[in-house]
């Protein structure tokens, strides 16, 4: 019986792989020609100093528009954070023409949807129409952006969601421990306020401050707009001339992106009575506007499916270990794993990752990753929400929207010894975090066995 499991398994793996192979070639022959046909849809114009894209996409019956405020936690300090997503949560609530029992009928009777998003990098207002609703829409979207009525009912429930929020984000071990594993990584840099902010700033911010901070990121120069749907540019353009086309300049230079300390490897154990501990490990990784950033890409996902094989499948240590690549500025990638012998599902990863730095990959097996990435880029581009995002990410930290469609092409391109160079330039002295019991976790295991990985 289990001899028969193991053949099932190779045969499905083995065609998996073919098929993934098979797909690369036949998209490879397609997609060049339809990336760069992409590119020539976007229409890229300034408008007293905000930078706006729109891409056309011809028969859509949605359109998709992003007000995107650039410099994220960058922007803020240890009094105010958390304003920002706190000012863009209670300005969706209501507007001064639309206060929030009209908006939300009018919302409701078009379809139409509104909403806001924090990062570390940049914020967002967000607004998701059918086409034969969007200019009502646009006129909500844009009274909203300009003119939020900040009443205090919605402030307060602003307040209570944020708050609500921030107190759950410890209950849940993973949860918990992406949090220490943020605070551990982005100690003493730009990156050590967390978007929502803390409970206690949160709670200390009132409406006055949101109004003021309002109009302070409401300058053309910390602003690009993107809007993505069956619509004319020129049209657009007139549009965002009408409403925001009357906002200060300013003069707003965005900060540059932190040094995150890789210096050396680093173990923060917090403890918690748990069934089992719970780890991440962080490294450097390239951001998305570096040249290295598409062979970590390949490396990491490479990584998770040897670790999920090596550590699930073949020793069955864990439900679900992984290896992820992050997407700020300042990048990250980690490794994470939840296990009762946490010292030997450590010590699997780690030899997986020195197999990575060593021994060179089978080029089926990048073929095959390029394969998945084929895949997954289309699946996750159907809508034009996630269009738009796209395309302000890579223009905001990406080094252009443009770069926005290479990200195929060039991963495509990764050999085996690009995916040995990324491996062997970042991925070294990890700083793991763990919850759980601190009696079963062996440092040398998580810290000295890095010294042979340098």
């Amino acid at each position: 019986m289990t001899i028969n499991i193991l053949i099932s398994r190779r045969t499905i793996l083995a065609f998996a792989l073919i098929a993934a192979v098979f797909q690369s070639v036949i998209f490879a022959q397609a997609v060049g020609t339809d990336l760069s046909s992409q590119a020539a849809l976007v229409t890229e114009f300034d408008v007293n100093g905000m930078k706006v894209l729109v891409k056309r996409r011809p028969a859509s019956a949605t359109v998709a528009a992003g007000l995107f405020f650039r410099g994220g936690v960058r922007n803020l300090t240890a009094q105010n954070a958390g304003v920002e997503n706190f000012m863009l949560t209670a300005a969706t609530a209501g507007s001064k023409k639309f206060p929030r029992v009209t908006m939300r009928r009018e919302l409701a009777s078009t379809g139409s949807a509104i909403a806001s998003g924090a990062s570390y990098d940049f914020s967002v207002l967000s607004l998701v129409s059918t086409r034969e609703h969007f200019d009502r829409s646009w006129e909500i979207f844009t009274d909203v952006a300009l003119q939020p009525a900040f009443a205090a009912e919605d402030v307060e429930l602003a307040r209570e969601r944020i708050v609500t929020s921030l107190r759950n984000q410890t209950d849940d071990p993973d949860g918990f421990l992406q949090y220490l594993a943020n605070r551990t990584i982005n100690a003493n840099t730009a990156y050590e306020h967390d978007p929502s902010g803390t409970i206690e700033t949160v709670t200390a911010i009132k409406a006055a401050d949101l109004v003021g901070y309002h109009r302070s990121l409401m300058q053309t120069s910390r602003l690009l707009m993107v809007v993505v749907g069956d619509v004319d540019p020129a049209r657009v353009k007139q549009r965002i001339t009408e409403s925001f086309g009357k906002l200060p300049r300013g003069n707003y230079k965005e900060p540059a992106a932190p040094a995150l300390d890789f210096s050396k490897p680093t173990l923060d154990v917090t403890q918690r009575t748990l069934p089992t501990n719970y780890i991440q490990g962080e490294f450097a990784a390239p951001s998305v506007s570096s040249p290295d950033y598409y062979a970590m890409r390949v490396a990491t996902t490479i990584l998770r499916d040897r670790v999920f094989e090596e550590v699930r499948v073949k020793r069955n240590l864990s439900y679900a270990p992984s290896a992820d690549l992050g997407s700020t500025a300042a990048n990250t990638g980690s490794i994470y794993v939840s296990a009762v012998d946490a010292n030997q599902a450590i010590r699997v990863m780690l030899d997986e990752i020195q197999k990575l730095k060593t021994l060179p990959v089978d080029p089926r097996e990048i073929s095959g990753v390029s394969g998945q990435f084929l895949t997954t880029y289309f699946i996750g581009q159907e809508t034009n929400a996630a269009q738009a995002a796209e395309l302000a990410r890579y223009e905001l930290i990406g080094g252009g929207w443009r770069n926005s469609f290479q990200f195929l092409n060039r991963v495509r391109e990764v050999k085996a010894s690009d995916i040995q160079a990324v491996a062997n330039k970042y991925i070294k002295n990890l700083r793991f975090v763990v919850v759980g019991n601190p009696a079963s976790i062996d440092r040398t295991i998580f810290l000295q066995n890095q010294a042979a990985m340098k």
